[in-house]
């Protein structure tokens, strides 16, 4: 069954974000949507016909895994922002485990913006390990390299200049700081701590 792009219109009047920019950037995820989708029927015909051994099996299964993570994270990224940005709890239970991690929630923001200021492209998301119980601010360089297995992304800031140069030139600094401006913390919460 084909992936649907998700709606994210309502994004659309965030503060920091033109129109323009944020149109551009949905058409872009939806290209990857469309791009897996074809990927996948192409390679489950391949499966059909048995060419398992050929080049073009084997380079299209290493693309694949490009195009899915290039959907899943702007839907992250995209959800995890908000037009109507609320603080984060105080006595929320995320909070406890970041502190617990980072010293506080300043050293958390302080290393999250500093990893998306370094040089390149890429992405920043926060981690959760559950098995450990421990949180990680990773970069990402690449949408299929970097990840850090079995553990849950939490807040992910895209990083690559389509997500800002439109609105902020090569100020990323500035994007940096709308993006935080705009986190939706009950989103990121969820994710961390999801109803069952």
């Amino acid at each position: 069954m084909p992936y649907e792009a998700k709606n994210f219109e309502g994004l659309i009047g965030m503060d920091g974000f033109s129109e323009k920019l944020l149109r551009d950037h949905f058409m872009l995820y939806q290209g990857y949507v469309t791009n897996f989708n074809k990927l996948d029927e192409i390679l489950q015909g391949m499966e059909k016909e048995g060419k398992f051994g050929t080049p073009e099996f084997a380079e299209l299964n290493r693309r694949l895994g490009w195009e899915f993570n290039g959907m899943r994270l702007h839907e992250l990224y995209f959800g995890n922002m908000t037009k109507e940005p609320k603080a984060l709890g105080t006595e929320s239970a995320f909070l406890a485990a970041i502190v617990k991690e980072f010293g506080s929630y300043a050293m958390w923001e302080q290393d999250f913006k500093a990893m998306g200021a370094m040089r390149g492209i890429g992405w920043v998301v926060l981690y959760h390990d559950a098995s450990a119980g421990r949180l990680f601010n990773v970069w990402v360089n690449e949408h299929d390299v970097g990840h850090f297995a079995g553990a849950a992304p939490l807040a992910v800031m895209d990083v690559f200049e389509h997500a800002y140069i439109a609105d902020y030139g090569i100020k990323r600094k500035d994007y940096i700081e709308k993006f935080m401006a705009n986190l939706d913390w009950g989103m990121i919460e969820e994710r961390f701590m999801p109803t069952k």
